[in-house]
Protein backbone atom coordinates (compact mmCIF):
# COMPACT_ATOMS: atom_id res chain seq x y z
CA UNK A 1 0.00 0.00 0.00
CA UNK A 2 1.06 3.64 -0.42
CA UNK A 3 1.70 5.02 3.04
CA UNK A 4 1.74 8.52 4.46
CA UNK A 5 5.21 10.05 4.29
CA UNK A 6 6.48 8.20 1.21
CA UNK A 7 9.26 10.20 -0.44
CA UNK A 8 8.44 11.30 -3.98
CA UNK A 9 11.49 12.27 -6.01
CA UNK A 10 10.12 12.86 -9.52
CA UNK A 11 7.09 14.17 -11.33
CA UNK A 12 6.65 10.75 -12.96
CA UNK A 13 6.54 9.02 -9.57
CA UNK A 14 4.06 11.57 -8.29
CA UNK A 15 1.83 10.84 -11.30
CA UNK A 16 2.12 7.10 -10.68
CA UNK A 17 1.07 7.46 -7.03
CA UNK A 18 -1.95 9.61 -7.90
CA UNK A 19 -3.06 7.17 -10.60
CA UNK A 20 -2.61 4.19 -8.27
CA UNK A 21 -4.85 6.00 -5.81
CA UNK A 22 -7.54 6.24 -8.50
CA UNK A 23 -7.10 2.60 -9.58
CA UNK A 24 -7.64 1.38 -6.02
CA UNK A 25 -10.64 3.63 -5.46
CA UNK A 26 -8.86 5.06 -2.41
CA UNK A 27 -9.75 1.95 -0.42
CA UNK A 28 -8.17 -1.24 0.82
CA UNK A 29 -4.60 -1.41 -0.39
CA UNK A 30 -4.26 2.38 -0.32
CA UNK A 31 -6.19 2.78 2.92
CA UNK A 32 -3.37 4.56 4.73
CA UNK A 33 -3.08 7.29 2.12
CA UNK A 34 -4.79 10.54 3.14
CA UNK A 35 -8.37 10.70 1.81
CA UNK A 36 -7.43 13.62 -0.41
CA UNK A 37 -5.00 12.31 -3.06
CA UNK A 38 -3.57 15.81 -3.49
CA UNK A 39 -2.23 15.64 0.07
CA UNK A 40 0.22 12.93 -1.00
CA UNK A 41 3.75 14.44 -0.77
CA UNK A 42 4.43 16.51 -3.84
CA UNK A 43 7.48 16.43 -6.07
CA UNK A 44 10.62 17.46 -4.25
CA UNK A 45 12.90 20.10 -5.68
CA UNK A 46 16.08 21.91 -4.76
CA UNK A 47 18.79 20.47 -2.44
CA UNK A 48 16.40 17.94 -0.94
CA UNK A 49 15.62 16.44 -4.32
CA UNK A 50 19.32 16.34 -5.23
CA UNK A 51 20.04 14.51 -1.98
CA UNK A 52 17.35 11.94 -2.79
CA UNK A 53 18.81 11.39 -6.26
CA UNK A 54 22.34 11.11 -4.88
CA UNK A 55 21.22 8.66 -2.22
CA UNK A 56 19.32 6.65 -4.81
CA UNK A 57 22.42 6.24 -6.97
CA UNK A 58 24.31 4.81 -4.02
CA UNK A 59 21.43 2.64 -2.86
CA UNK A 60 20.25 1.27 -6.17
CA UNK A 61 23.01 -1.33 -6.48
CA UNK A 62 22.41 -2.43 -2.91
CA UNK A 63 18.64 -2.61 -3.42
CA UNK A 64 18.89 -4.65 -6.62
CA UNK A 65 21.67 -6.94 -5.42
CA UNK A 66 22.03 -10.55 -6.51
CA UNK A 67 20.96 -11.91 -3.13
CA UNK A 68 17.59 -10.17 -3.58
CA UNK A 69 16.81 -12.16 -6.72
CA UNK A 70 13.66 -14.21 -6.19
CA UNK A 71 15.02 -16.91 -8.53
CA UNK A 72 18.55 -17.53 -9.90
CA UNK A 73 19.19 -15.45 -13.00
CA UNK A 74 18.99 -17.18 -16.37
CA UNK A 75 22.18 -16.43 -18.32
CA UNK A 76 23.03 -16.58 -22.01
CA UNK A 77 25.96 -18.71 -23.12
CA UNK A 78 28.89 -16.46 -24.21
CA UNK A 79 29.69 -16.76 -27.90
CA UNK A 80 26.13 -17.57 -28.95
CA UNK A 81 23.97 -15.42 -31.22
CA UNK A 82 21.52 -14.80 -28.39
CA UNK A 83 24.34 -13.64 -26.10
CA UNK A 84 25.39 -11.12 -28.75
CA UNK A 85 21.78 -9.94 -29.16
CA UNK A 86 21.49 -9.58 -25.40
CA UNK A 87 24.67 -7.47 -25.25
CA UNK A 88 23.37 -5.27 -28.07
CA UNK A 89 20.03 -4.78 -26.33
CA UNK A 90 21.73 -3.92 -23.03
CA UNK A 91 24.08 -1.47 -24.74
CA UNK A 92 21.11 0.29 -26.33
CA UNK A 93 19.37 0.52 -22.96
CA UNK A 94 22.42 2.05 -21.31
CA UNK A 95 22.98 4.51 -24.15
CA UNK A 96 19.87 6.48 -23.24
CA UNK A 97 18.11 5.84 -26.55
CA UNK A 98 14.34 6.16 -26.81
CA UNK A 99 12.93 2.90 -25.42
CA UNK A 100 10.48 2.74 -28.32
CA UNK A 101 13.47 2.43 -30.65
CA UNK A 102 15.43 0.11 -28.37
CA UNK A 103 12.78 -2.61 -28.66
CA UNK A 104 12.64 -2.61 -32.46
CA UNK A 105 13.97 -5.71 -34.22
CA UNK A 106 17.52 -5.10 -35.49
CA UNK A 107 17.85 -5.42 -39.24
CA UNK A 108 18.62 -8.95 -40.38
CA UNK A 109 17.88 -10.59 -37.02
CA UNK A 110 15.44 -13.42 -36.37
CA UNK A 111 12.32 -12.24 -34.53
CA UNK A 112 12.12 -15.37 -32.36
CA UNK A 113 15.71 -14.89 -31.19
CA UNK A 114 14.88 -11.27 -30.34
CA UNK A 115 11.75 -12.28 -28.43
CA UNK A 116 13.61 -15.07 -26.59
CA UNK A 117 16.32 -12.66 -25.45
CA UNK A 118 13.75 -10.22 -24.10
CA UNK A 119 11.55 -12.82 -22.42
CA UNK A 120 14.55 -14.13 -20.48
CA UNK A 121 15.72 -10.61 -19.68
CA UNK A 122 12.27 -9.54 -18.44
CA UNK A 123 12.07 -12.69 -16.34
CA UNK A 124 15.40 -11.81 -14.72
CA UNK A 125 14.53 -8.16 -14.12
CA UNK A 126 10.95 -8.63 -12.91
CA UNK A 127 12.10 -11.51 -10.76
CA UNK A 128 14.66 -9.15 -9.21
CA UNK A 129 12.06 -6.39 -8.68
CA UNK A 130 9.73 -8.77 -6.85
CA UNK A 131 12.66 -10.11 -4.85
CA UNK A 132 13.24 -6.62 -3.42
CA UNK A 133 9.69 -6.39 -2.04
CA UNK A 134 9.00 -10.07 -1.29
CA UNK A 135 9.77 -9.62 2.42
CA UNK A 136 6.75 -7.29 2.60
CA UNK A 137 4.54 -9.64 0.59
CA UNK A 138 3.34 -12.11 3.22
CA UNK A 139 0.30 -14.32 3.58
CA UNK A 140 -0.98 -11.81 6.10
CA UNK A 141 -0.41 -8.66 4.03
CA UNK A 142 -1.37 -10.25 0.69
CA UNK A 143 -3.66 -13.24 1.37
CA UNK A 144 -4.78 -13.23 -2.27
CA UNK A 145 -2.81 -12.56 -5.45
CA UNK A 146 -4.52 -9.40 -6.63
CA UNK A 147 -4.19 -5.96 -8.13
CA UNK A 148 -6.44 -3.86 -5.95
CA UNK A 149 -10.11 -4.57 -5.24
CA UNK A 150 -11.10 -5.10 -8.89
CA UNK A 151 -8.56 -7.70 -10.05
CA UNK A 152 -7.80 -11.12 -8.60
CA UNK A 153 -5.46 -13.65 -10.17
CA UNK A 154 -5.88 -17.39 -9.65
CA UNK A 155 -3.24 -20.00 -10.40
CA UNK A 156 -3.70 -22.83 -12.90
CA UNK A 157 -0.91 -24.87 -14.44
CA UNK A 158 -2.58 -28.03 -15.69
CA UNK A 159 -0.57 -30.04 -13.20
CA UNK A 160 -1.11 -29.85 -9.47
CA UNK A 161 -3.49 -26.92 -9.99
CA UNK A 162 -5.86 -28.15 -12.66
CA UNK A 163 -8.49 -25.53 -11.83
CA UNK A 164 -8.00 -21.79 -11.20
CA UNK A 165 -7.05 -21.62 -7.52
CA UNK A 166 -7.03 -18.65 -5.16
CA UNK A 167 -3.62 -18.36 -3.48
CA UNK A 168 -1.64 -15.89 -1.35
CA UNK A 169 0.46 -13.60 -3.55
CA UNK A 170 3.77 -15.02 -2.30
CA UNK A 171 2.71 -18.61 -3.11
CA UNK A 172 1.42 -17.48 -6.51
CA UNK A 173 4.76 -15.76 -7.24
CA UNK A 174 6.72 -18.87 -6.26
CA UNK A 175 4.67 -21.02 -8.59
CA UNK A 176 4.86 -18.44 -11.38
CA UNK A 177 8.66 -18.13 -11.24
CA UNK A 178 9.05 -21.93 -11.09
CA UNK A 179 6.75 -22.28 -14.10
CA UNK A 180 8.60 -19.68 -16.19
CA UNK A 181 12.01 -21.01 -15.18
CA UNK A 182 11.03 -24.52 -16.30
CA UNK A 183 9.88 -23.17 -19.68
CA UNK A 184 12.96 -21.08 -20.46
CA UNK A 185 15.23 -23.96 -19.42
CA UNK A 186 13.36 -26.36 -21.72
CA UNK A 187 15.48 -26.90 -24.86
CA UNK A 188 12.40 -27.94 -26.83
CA UNK A 189 10.86 -24.49 -26.26
CA UNK A 190 13.90 -22.20 -25.89
CA UNK A 191 16.56 -24.01 -27.96
CA UNK A 192 20.12 -22.82 -27.40
CA UNK A 193 21.97 -25.09 -29.86
CA UNK A 194 22.87 -23.58 -33.22
CA UNK A 195 20.61 -24.76 -36.02
CA UNK A 196 17.82 -26.01 -33.74
CA UNK A 197 14.57 -24.29 -34.75
CA UNK A 198 12.03 -22.76 -32.41
CA UNK A 199 8.81 -24.74 -31.99
CA UNK A 200 5.74 -23.57 -33.92
CA UNK A 201 4.02 -22.49 -30.71
CA UNK A 202 7.02 -20.52 -29.44
CA UNK A 203 5.43 -17.08 -29.64
CA UNK A 204 2.24 -18.35 -28.02
CA UNK A 205 4.28 -19.64 -25.08
CA UNK A 206 6.08 -16.29 -24.83
CA UNK A 207 2.77 -14.43 -24.87
CA UNK A 208 1.61 -16.53 -21.92
CA UNK A 209 4.84 -15.88 -20.02
CA UNK A 210 4.71 -12.13 -20.64
CA UNK A 211 1.03 -11.98 -19.73
CA UNK A 212 1.72 -13.60 -16.37
CA UNK A 213 4.77 -11.41 -15.74
CA UNK A 214 2.50 -8.40 -16.19
CA UNK A 215 0.60 -9.56 -13.12
CA UNK A 216 3.78 -9.13 -11.08
CA UNK A 217 3.91 -5.47 -12.15
CA UNK A 218 0.24 -5.06 -11.21
CA UNK A 219 0.77 -6.48 -7.73
CA UNK A 220 4.02 -4.62 -7.05
CA UNK A 221 2.66 -1.27 -8.24
CA UNK A 222 -0.69 -1.43 -6.45
CA UNK A 223 0.33 -3.22 -3.25
CA UNK A 224 4.02 -2.51 -2.72
CA UNK A 225 4.90 0.75 -4.46
CA UNK A 226 5.47 2.41 -1.08
CA UNK A 227 8.31 -0.06 -0.43
CA UNK A 228 9.71 0.60 -3.90
CA UNK A 229 9.67 4.36 -3.23
CA UNK A 230 11.19 4.02 0.23
CA UNK A 231 14.11 2.11 -1.32
CA UNK A 232 14.58 4.86 -3.90
CA UNK A 233 13.97 2.31 -6.67
CA UNK A 234 10.88 3.78 -8.32
CA UNK A 235 12.74 5.14 -11.37
CA UNK A 236 14.28 1.72 -12.00
CA UNK A 237 10.90 -0.03 -11.74
CA UNK A 238 9.21 2.57 -13.96
CA UNK A 239 11.92 2.20 -16.62
CA UNK A 240 11.63 -1.58 -16.55
CA UNK A 241 7.85 -1.32 -16.92
CA UNK A 242 8.10 1.10 -19.83
CA UNK A 243 10.67 -1.13 -21.56
CA UNK A 244 8.36 -4.11 -21.08
CA UNK A 245 5.30 -2.19 -22.29
CA UNK A 246 6.98 -0.86 -25.44
CA UNK A 247 8.30 -4.33 -26.27
CA UNK A 248 4.97 -6.15 -25.96
CA UNK A 249 3.29 -3.34 -27.91
CA UNK A 250 5.88 -3.41 -30.69
CA UNK A 251 5.23 -7.10 -31.37
CA UNK A 252 1.58 -7.33 -30.22
CA UNK A 253 2.45 -9.94 -27.62
CA UNK A 254 -0.39 -9.24 -25.18
CA UNK A 255 -4.02 -8.41 -25.78
CA UNK A 256 -4.48 -4.87 -24.51
CA UNK A 257 -7.54 -5.90 -22.53
CA UNK A 258 -5.17 -7.79 -20.21
CA UNK A 259 -3.31 -4.55 -19.50
CA UNK A 260 -6.42 -2.84 -18.15
CA UNK A 261 -5.41 -2.98 -14.44
CA UNK A 262 -2.57 -0.48 -15.07
CA UNK A 263 -4.05 1.31 -18.08
CA UNK A 264 -4.42 4.75 -16.41
CA UNK A 265 -0.83 4.62 -15.16
CA UNK A 266 0.46 3.35 -18.50
CA UNK A 267 -1.23 6.26 -20.29
CA UNK A 268 0.55 8.65 -17.95
CA UNK A 269 4.09 7.31 -18.18
CA UNK A 270 4.24 5.54 -21.56
CA UNK A 271 2.84 8.23 -23.87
Amino acid sequence: MIKRGVKVSSEETSSVIHVLWEISGGRGILSSVPTDPHSIPSVQSGPSARNVKSRSKHQIKKVFSKDKTFRPRKRFEPGTQRFELYKRAQASLKSGLDLRKVVQLPEGENINDWIAVHVVDFFNRINLIYGTVSEFCTERSCPVMSGGPRYEYRWQDGGHYKKPTKLPALKYMNLLMDWIEALINNEDIFPTRVGVPFPKNFQQVCKKILSRLFRVFVHVYIHHFDSVCNMGAEAHVNTCYKHYYYFISEFSLIDHSELEPLRPMTEKICN
